[in-house]
């Protein structure tokens, strides 16, 4: 196998400009070509990772299946590529830095004063080179997190200038993403904004081969031959990306401008695959055209962020064109819903979702909701603490244990979700379950039917779980354990029976869906709403 290739993602003027969807086409349209790709995100806040942020400030908190928490953009490169990350593919500055100071503490540094520069940069350099060390990957893309220009952001750009120099101009490409304003009073697009963000890269030492220049307008060639005139970049490299319906159209918008091409002779690599998009250009098709709609209500408390549930949304869009359908996701915050508002805000609704989440805030609301469902007959899908949910409203207004609650929220006489005992010695850190765990499914359940399995592996990321102490009230009452990890015997997937389609995982099966993958409790899931069409 030759030499692998590496492809940098930078981004200018302004943040959130859709660094991570770039990267993912990118992926997209080189395994389409038939190359093996993977790619990976560098941080630069000082956060370890991004599970001690709040969903509300950064979005969700993406799982790997080796359980390490991640950026969101994670999640776009698992969809559009279907490779499955681990803790490899994503650094923060925080982690850089930790992994040096513990070098240092153990001498390894021989007594040398450590410094950003070599020493930050050269763990930079090691981490972003670490995935091509077992040859499994022809192309390897980098997304550098920020804008270019930010203090914390310069080691990044300084190891992506120092690894271009010692890897070859031939063994490396960077992309530049920029935005291309446009000022209404004069009616004009502006591009002094990418020269000055080309500017400053080239302070820094990097020339970009490729600019995507991110813009509401469509770009004029006249605009264009400016940007590669004044950015010393080749005609054919200014790549335009305007907003699109989807962002699934993206890598096909992409496609349509050559990039893919023009980063294959940048890299040297033979571009003699014709490139095979066939089932992804048909399942844009249906996203942009489906013939039915569905109302479906999420309730959560993170919903000012539509971002805190990025993979359940796209979950959703990709469950929609699998059934030919457009659904209209309604993100209803938990706190507003009550016995008296809940018709109101979940009468029209043809299912509703229980989001995953942590603390006391909201509860209350879910629970209504989840009582909603369970007693009106309409499919209900819970996730994480939307699972809990279930069990504690089933457990009070089912079983009869008014004060039955989980030890995360308040002390209880009647703990249905607790901290399991193998876990209460172990310290607050270590007590999460995290990461891709095995779970046996009842071949007679709702789930395994949606599955067309016996066995599977999902992702988790919580720390209380199901009190199995209760169990068998649990399933005398009709509410049953339908889907258990064989090795510790812990509850994974509730059902109840003589109910339409009532189903609640322990585990987050949004992680694993993709567009040429949805996941099959998503597809359920919608295809029971629309069978409960309002």
């Amino acid at each position: 196998m030759a030499e692998t290739k590496f492809i940098f993602v930078t981004g200018g003027v302004a943040s959130s400009l859709g660094k991570g969807i770039i990267s993912a086409s990118l992926g997209k349209l080189l395994q389409a070509r038939g190359y093996k790709v993977t790619i990976q995100k560098f941080d630069p806040y000082i956060n370890v990772s991004p599970g001690t942020l709040n969903p509300q400030e950064h979005g969700e908190c993406y799982i790997t299946i080796d359980g390490h928490e991640a950026d969101l953009d994670l999640g776009h490169y698992e969809r559009f590529t279907d490779i499955k990350t681990t803790r490899w593919n994503t650094f923060t500055t925080g982690r850089i830095y930790s992994e040096v100071i513990e070098k240092e503490r153990r001498g390894e540094y021989l007594g040398k004063t450590v410094q950003v520069i070599p020493h930050i940069t050269d763990e930079i350099k090691r981490r972003i080179q670490m995935l091509s060390t077992k040859n499994m990957y022809d192309v390897i893309i980098t997304e550098i997190g920020g804008t270019v220009g930010d203090i914390e952001s310069l080691p990044y750009i300084e190891s992506v200038r120092q690894l271009r120099y010692q890897l070859g101009y031939r063994n490396t490409a960077l992309v530049h993403l920029t935005l291309v304003p446009y000022m209404t009073a004069s009616a004009e697009l502006k591009t002094k904004p990418t020269q000055h963000s080309v500017k400053a890269l080239l302070e820094n030492g990097l020339q970009p081969d490729v600019l995507v220049l991110r813009s509401e307008h469509h770009l004029p060639q006249e605009v264009r031959r400016k940007v590669a005139l004044f950015c010393n970049v080749d005609p054919q490299a200014v790549v335009e990306s305007m907003d699109v319906p989807t962002i699934y159209e993206v890598p096909l918008k992409m496609r349509e401008q050559n990039l893919d091409l023009v980063l294959l002779e940048k890299l040297n690599l033979p571009a003699d695959k014709p490139s095979d998009m066939v089932a992804w250009e048909s399942f844009v098709e249906k996203v942009k055209n489906p013939s039915k709609r569905v109302d479906i209500a999420l309730v959560g408390k993170y919903v000012e962020l539509p971002d805190a549930y990025k993979s359940i949304i796209e979950s959703f869009v990709h469950a929609g064109a699998m059934n030919d359908c457009k659904v209209k996701l309604h993100l209803i915050a938990a706190e507003k819903v009550t016995e008296d508002s809940v018709e109101e805000l979940l009468g029209s609704m043809s299912g509703i979702m229980v989001a995953p989440g942590s603390g006391a805030r909201g509860i209350d609301g879910k629970l209504v909701a989840v009582k909603y469902a369970r007693e009106n007959n309409v499919p209900f899908f819970g996730i994480c603490l939307g699972m809990q949910c279930a069990v504690i409203e089933f457990a009070r207004n089912v079983l009869g244990y008014e004060k039955a609650n989980s030890t995360e929220m308040e002390p209880t006489p009647h703990p249905v979700i607790d901290v399991m005992e193998a876990q209460k010695d172990l310290s607050e850190g270590s007590t999460m379950r995290r990461g891709s765990y095995p779970c046996h499914l009842d071949p007679h359940s709702k789930v395994s039917r949606a599955y067309n399995a016996t066995t599977i592996a999902e992702r988790h990321h919580h720390r209380y779980e199901f009190n199995n102490d209760y169990l068998d009230e649990f399933e005398a009452a009709g509410m049953r354990a339908v889907g258990m990890n064989p090795d510790t015997g812990l509850v994974e997937v509730m059902e109840l029976d003589n109910h339409p389609w009532f189903v609640a995982t322990q585990y987050h099966p949004e992680y694993s869906s993709n567009v040429l993958n949805p996941h099959p409790l998503f597809v359920a899931f919608v295809a029971a709403s629309l069978a409960n069409k309002k």
